[in-house]
């Protein structure tokens, strides 16, 4: 890895976790988790006192695009997030290793009959989610937790709904610490789906401009030159948004991170269908994975609460300015 006057750049974790993703990708899914670990990838956030890098949360970014833009079923983003923000130093090392893999319920709290929606969560040893009153969250261990399949959204890779009545809580975080484990989250989600897209508009670029129909390709066409540029717009939109939220304003203030996972979750939707449009509808069939992509962006919405996010976001705003 390349190092200038001002240290490593993010952009170089992307580049670098590319070839493990693609070495990853290469493998059984149950390979996938030492794969990743053995390449750093789940403790880039971390701690170095527990085998991270301890870098800050720009340097994640770029890690889970390139998730996204290959399409890696793994709940990458809740894994690192997980290792850089739980209370207890040696379940951070064994995320880090990869020794143990954890993930998130952005829905449900601790203590209802059933939560669903967690990415991967049939494959996770651990689950956080939010306590069941107040701000914090607790972390419970998955192991022996009756689990049923829901493969409404994904048949490939099914939705998991927990019954979580006997899990035992293994860790807990107070409502300051889990706050800034959701934000995290909500970035590097928003990130994943940005990356999906990118793929998503990488194969249409190539699709279009290597397709010839009627003795020219289908990028001459002006339609098609069009939603190219839309879709080239949305995503740079999304990424604006995502740079904009791991910047503090001009007071030093955090910034809110949900309108970036919002904007991001509704463009990727959108350019990965209009991929999919301009593949000529090939990505319904087996014979595109653009389908993939667009299935896990639709199971991230999902795990938001779908439109229930941008709904919040509209009420917070018009309450902020009522009270202004």
């Amino acid at each position: 890895m390349s190092q200038d006057d001002k240290g490593p750049r993010p952009e170089e974790f992307g580049e670098a976790a590319q070839s493990a993703i693609e070495d990853a990708l290469r493998r059984t899914v149950d390979e996938h988790a030492g794969v990743l670990a053995a390449a750093g990838l789940f403790g880039v956030c971390a701690a170095e006192d527990d085998g991270g890098l301890g870098l800050p949360l720009a340097f994640a970014v770029p890690v889970v695009q390139a998730a996204g833009r290959q399409r890696l079923r793994f709940a990458l983003a809740e894994q690192i997030v997980l290792a850089r923000h739980l209370p207890d130093a040696s379940m951070r090392a064994a995320l880090v290793e990869g020794k143990r893999l954890g993930t998130i319920a952005c829905q449900g709290r601790l203590g209802e009959r059933c939560v669903g929606h967690a990415r991967q969560a049939r494959h996770a040893d651990w689950l956080l989610l939010r306590q069941t009153h107040g701000d914090g969250a607790v972390l419970v261990d998955l192991a022996g937790v009756p689990r049923t399949l829901d493969p409404a959204l994904d048949p490939e890779e099914p939705a998991a709904w927990l019954d979580l009545a006997e899990a035992p809580v293994l860790a807990e975080l107070d409502a300051p610490a889990a706050t800034a484990l959701w934000r995290d989250l909500d970035l590097l989600l928003a990130a994943t789906a940005h990356g999906a897209a990118e793929g998503a508009l990488e194969a249409a670029v190539t699709h279009t401009g290597t397709r010839v129909q009627f003795g020219a390709p289908l990028s001459s066409r002006q339609a098609v030159r069009h939603w190219l540029a839309r879709m080239k717009l949305f995503h740079e939109a999304s990424g604006a948004a995502i740079s904009r939220a791991l910047r503090c304003d001009e007071w030093g203030r955090e910034r809110d991170t949900r309108g970036a996972l919002a904007l991001s979750l509704q463009h990727a939707a959108f350019i990965i269908e209009k991929a999919m449009h301009l593949h000529g509808g090939m990505g319904f069939t087996w014979e595109l994975p653009l389908h993939r992509a667009l299935r896990e962006v639709r199971a991230l919405d999902a795990a938001c609460g779908a439109t229930t996010l941008s709904r919040q976001l509209g009420r917070d705003f018009i309450t902020a300015q009522e009270s202004a």
